[in-house]
């Protein structure tokens, strides 16, 4: 019986309690039959009611039409349009105990009964006749309700017509109330037991437990979204949302999922994917057949944690990319954690720090001590560019602040920095001591109990503020059962390498822009931007470490130079054929890493594994070749390691059928079953139903007396026995009809019915089987994880190397000679790398020379124009500096220098008003920091200091700054400055202080200088960008004004204005010069001379 057929003979409908009435009324002619509502009970104006129950039995048709999400509760009743005449009229007789049915139902628009504790909600639809459709809701007390039912107070409410306590009020005009006994008023409540359909009960199960995350729930063939998450969806993802019983709801199609998944998680939402847990067959034969189907949330997606095939359906090489509104990852997906603790005696902030991204395995860590302006953390944060953040909920206000600017920096929101606050006892160090032990202590979780006490000493050694970090990303990261990352501490790595790398600030980094520009945050117009010409993803990633990290190993250095020279010089052919190798690679990092979490969908295992074996077994052949043919030492061992790495792969590859791993079907992915006996023996017995099957039809022929008789397949409907309808006199009483045209009808007998069942039953365990087998089988090659790992590192740095030799090829750069144990910098013909690429062939770029020595001139203070290319020129000597130390050829003719620690800036000008800051107490934060930091092998970059307050403050400042450099931080110092003061810091240092100028012509408007009365103009000046000796006694800043195109008149004023300030300050300059020359005249004759020459 279907659940309509069921509810019209269970349940009592209000249709039928009109229709009833109604015929009552038709079948008198007498108005004396209709009477009013006994003692004064009535409902509130005037109702027409329909003629017969066809209306009815018509809307109650609509109810076999629901799917299992329906409230079982609801049915429909219909009445003619409602006319109220605001006068007494007669009425159908309705006594107490319909009344008391009637209490229950409510339609929504009426908001009277807010205090009702007995209450219905329904959804009211008029088109013509007014038609209420009403579902039926438990009775509920005010507490539970205020909890469940978002819509209370909302709905015409039937219950109005009951008076609390009693009997039954009168409708709007009035009456009496009627008296009820107590067995009557007491009385349980036959219908069900919730206001709530099945479905929505479940969704609010499992929504109570993960509040913060919007459920994409799965229903047959589409992903539905609930309450406010249908809200959210709606707006983000541009789609419909409507009511639905008693939630707002939206819906995607499921093969759609990723698309919207992912474009919710780059807008910061963390999204859950609930599926549903039995199948149709399964479930059919089952003890709850009758029941909801069971689900539960598969898997949690945010910024940092897209792993899995939900949002990487990747069917080929290029589909991911190549999909129009598909939202692609982020080229680094860091999920960072961070704790402080505030040493009150010492006055000293110390940050631990754990960055995981777990789509690649990487790990890092970090401890350290921080300034009250975060400087630290913040260059950190820059480096690592994490798209999520974990933070206690008792973070402190400045770092939150910071965190947050530094969040809602990008000027896109899905580039947008991931925000979350967990319980601060997480971050507690006996709460995240307890989380690591016992992570690392079971072995069903950590691996071998050897290797997880292991890593559990090592994790145990770490830093305190680090183990309080780790404790938190245990636990996030085991909600998205990606905690299978942290198992093999071998591979965890240090982030601020101090002894390793070179110290890059967060504002030196932003200043010389060496991963994005200044403008739009972009690649393009970076350092990065120029050096990456990587051709595979996890090479991208690497180049960028190494542009972050430059190096301070001389010998390391210099091996990574001997590479790129070979790659540029080699007239051998193996490394062109490595290179080619290495084009259209997938992401190989990424997918061994989905492979390792138990992730990976059958078409991206089986495009990751025939790769690695298609390059193990091509590096293979090139071995010999390499060994007698290369020179380079890096170069030798990575190639010559790679074909052992890869080796696994090719085992893997060899159980798999190719053509069911790249369709994804894994009842057929297995081509060898004797490591499957499970699978095998499912297999066995579903070749068995179909014998029986097929042995059937011989019966079947014999009844129907038609040898040639076979089955048919039709509309997926299999075994279907077709008899033409002249025939079907034939056919046994027993068999069920499937299905029929005008020429033939199909039938199943009993047999087949039974039999047909047990096989859909057995494919559908079959299906369930070769999902077990599949994720042990990735369990298995999770075994090779870090073999694999290593093996596409060394693919990655190869891939780096070929990139710097193109640059290097490209724009004919030079190797720079790096010397351990100096402190130098020798630059000859140096050219900025960004703009000379930038400008291209078309305008060359004016080289300039650049000499730093540490026991020598180690300060430049470069003056001259505003426009004239002093921060272009030392951003130059910045940057040539960095990449050499990366391992890179530089622009320039021949450069020579000693390993820089360092590299600190102060440039440009700009406010802090989230932390209330000054433009002058900004610039003064940076060279604060700088002066704490810098030692004599930094370089000291110092554009402009003192310019944001009085000419007399900023010069004081700028002198007594650049002084402490000069004489006791010993630093390589470049200073730009517009004050011509400082230059006289030359004639007190003169063996370490050198002035430089940026050259330009002036050209003076002809006569302005024999005619006073003419009008004043600026002078013109031509740029010339050429660095040179000696200090400028101007900066001329009305020709900026010029080529800002300021309007002509204020520039003409400007201009007379600035005259008048210089003739005022020279008349000074001259009465001091001349009040000088007499005080040191000391003869009486000789100072009336004076005078008297001076009148």
């Amino acid at each position: 019986m279907s659940k309509s057929s069921k509810k019209s003979c269970t349940q009592t409908s209000i249709s039928r309690f009109f229709s009833r009435f109604n015929k009552q009324a038709n079948d008198s002619n007498s108005p004396s039959r209709t009477k009013s509502a006994s003692r004064g009970a009535g409902l509130v104006g005037k109702k027409k009611l329909s003629d017969s129950e066809e209306e009815s039995r018509n809307k109650r048709a609509k109810l076999s039409e629901d799917v299992e999400e329906d409230d079982p509760g609801c049915f429909f009743a219909s009445s003619n349009r409602v006319e109220d005449t605001g006068k007494a009229c007669s009425r159908p007789s309705i006594s107490a105990s319909t009344l008391e049915r009637l209490k229950f139902f409510s339609c929504p628009g009426d908001s009277r009964q807010p205090e009702q504790g007995n209450r219905c909600g329904a959804h009211s639809r008029v088109s013509g006749d007014m038609t209420m459709e009403i579902e039926e809701e438990e009775i509920v007390d005010n507490d539970e309700e205020d909890r469940i039912n978002p819509a209370k107070g909302q709905g015409l409410n039937l219950t109005q017509f009951v008076k609390p306590g009693s009997g039954f009020a009168l409708g709007a005009g009035g009456g009496a109330p009627i008296k009820k006994s107590s067995m009557e008023t007491s009385a349980p409540n036959r219908r069900t037991k919730s206001i709530y359909t099945p479905l929505e009960l479940q969704y609010m199960e499992i929504k109570e437990k993960h509040k913060d995350a919007l459920l994409c729930v799965e229903c047959g063939y589409k992903y539905r979204f609930f309450g406010e998450d249908a809200e959210i969806a709606a707006r983000e993802l541009n789609i419909y949302c409507h009511m639905d019983h008693n939630f707002m709801t939206a819906s995607i199609p499921t093969h759609r999922l990723f698309v919207h998944v992912r474009r919710l998680v780059s807008q910061g939402y963390k999204v859950g994917v609930v599926k549903q847990m039995e199948t149709s067959a399964l479930k059919a034969s089952g003890a709850n057949k009758s029941a909801l189907f069971t689900r539960q949330l598969s898997a949690l997606y945010t910024k940092s944690t897209l792993v899995g095939e939900d949002v990487n359906p990747l069917m080929k090489l290029g589909d991911l990319e190549e999909a129009e509104d598909v939202v692609l990852d982020a080229p680094n997906n860091y999920l960072m954690c961070l704790s402080e603790s505030w040493d009150s005696r010492a006055k000293e902030l110390t940050v631990g720090l754990v960055a995981v991204q777990p789509s690649t395995g990487d790990v890092m860590l970090d401890c350290f001590k921080d300034s009250p302006t975060h400087s630290e953390l913040e260059s950190r944060v820059m480096r690592v560019q994490p798209v999520e953040i974990l933070v206690p909920s008792d973070l402190s206000e400045t770092t939150e602040r910071l965190l947050r600017g530094i969040a809602s920096a990008s000027v896109q929101a899905d580039d947008r920095i991931r925000m979350e606050k967990r319980d601060s006892l997480q971050f507690e160090f006996a709460t995240a001591l307890k989380t690591v032990t016992d992570f690392y202590s079971n072995p069903s979780r950590a691996g071998e109990s050897e290797q997880g006490s292991q890593s559990l000493s090592s994790i145990i050694n770490l830093d305190t503020p680090v183990i309080c970090c780790f404790g938190p990303v245990i636990q996030y990261l085991t909600e998205f059962n990606l905690q299978r990352i942290l198992q093999c501490t071998s591979s965890f790595k240090q982030l601020s390498c101090e002894m390793d790398c070179m110290a890059l600030s967060a504002t030196t980094m932003r200043n010389l822009e060496v991963l994005c520009n200044q403008t739009n945050r972009m690649v393009k117009g970076s350092l990065l931007w120029v050096l990456d010409h990587t051709q595979t993803p996890f090479g991208r990633r690497l180049m960028k470490k190494w542009v972050s990290q430059p190096l301070k190993s001389a010998t390391d250095i210099q091996l990574r130079q001997d590479a790129v020279s070979e790659i540029l010089s080699t007239e051998s052919s193996i490394l062109p054929s490595i290179r080619m190798l290495l084009g259209r690679l997938p992401d190989l990092e990424r997918g061994i890493c989905s492979i390792y979490h138990k992730k990976s969908s059958t078409q991206e295992f089986y495009l990751i594994s025939s790769t690695l074996s298609r390059l193990g077994v091509e590096l293979q052949a090139l071995v010999p070749a390499v060994q007698s043919q290369l020179s380079s030492v890096i170069l030798k061992d990575l190639l010559l390691a790679l074909p052992q790495l890869l080796a696994p792969a090719h085992s893997f590859l060899s159980v798999l059928n190719e053509k069911a791993a790249k369709t994804g079907d894994k009842t057929q992915l297995f081509a060898d079953l004797t490591d499957f006996p499970v699978i095998r023996k499912r297999k066995e017995e579903i070749e068995a139903v179909l014998s029986d099957i097929l042995e059937h039809r011989r019966e079947v022929r014999l009844v129907l007396r038609n040898p040639s008789l076979d089955y048919v397949t039709v509309s997926g409907q299999e075994f279907l026995i077709e008899v033409k309808n002249s025939m079907q006199s034939t056919v046994p009483s027993d068999w069920v009809k499937i299905s029929s045209t005008k020429a033939v009808g199909r039938f199943h007998s009993p047999f087949i019915v039974e039999r047909h069942r047990r096989l859909l039953q057995l494919r559908e365990q079959l299906v369930i089987d070769c999902g077990w087998e599949w994720t042990n089988f990735l369990q298995q090659f999770g075994e090779h994880y870090h073999i694999m790992r290593k093996a596409v590192s060394h693919l990655a740095t190869l891939d780096c190397f070929f990139s710097l030799a193109d640059v290097a090829k490209q724009g004919n750069y030079c190797r720079p000679k790096v010397v351990e144990g100096e402190t130098q910098i020798v630059i000859r013909e140096g050219r900025h790398p960004v703009i000379d690429v930038l400008m291209g062939e078309q305008d060359q770029y004016v080289p300039n020379d650049t000499e730093l020595q540490g026991d020598g001139k180690r300060v430049m203070i470069i003056t001259g124009p505003n426009m004239g290319g002093k921060s272009s020129y030392i951003r130059q000597v910045a940057l040539i500096a960095i990449m050499a130390q990366v391992g890179s050829f530089v622009p320039a003719q021949e450069v020579t220098m000693g390993i820089v620690d360092a590299i600190y800036t102060r440039m440009g000008a700009s406010d802090n008003l989230s932390q209330g800051r000054s433009t002058f107490m900004e610039e003064l934060l940076e060279a604060s920091d700088i002066i704490a930091h810098a030692t004599s092998r930094s370089l000291v970059i110092l554009d402009e200091l003192g310019r944001g307050t009085s000419t007399h403050d900023g010069i004081a400042i700028a002198y007594a700054t650049l002084e402490f450099f000069i004489r006791d931080v010993k630093s390589l110092t470049l200073f730009v400055t517009h004050y011509p003061p400082l230059c006289e810091l030359e004639r007190v240092f003169p063996q370490h202080v050198g002035n430089f100028h940026m050259a330009f012509l002036l050209n003076e408007p002809a006569g302005q200088a024999d005619d006073p009365d003419e009008e004043v103009q600026p002078e013109f000046i031509t740029f010339l960008y050429q660095l040179t000796v000696g200090a400028a006694d101007r900066s001329y800043g009305l020709n900026v004004a010029r080529l800002a195109e300021v309007p002509e008149s204020i520039v003409q004023a400007a201009a007379l204005k600035s005259k008048e300030l210089e003739s005022v300050v020279n008349a000074r300059r001259k009465s001091k010069k001349s009040f000088l020359e007499a005080w040191r005249i000391e003869d009486r004759k000789v100072l009336l001379d004076w005078m008297q020459f001076h009148s």
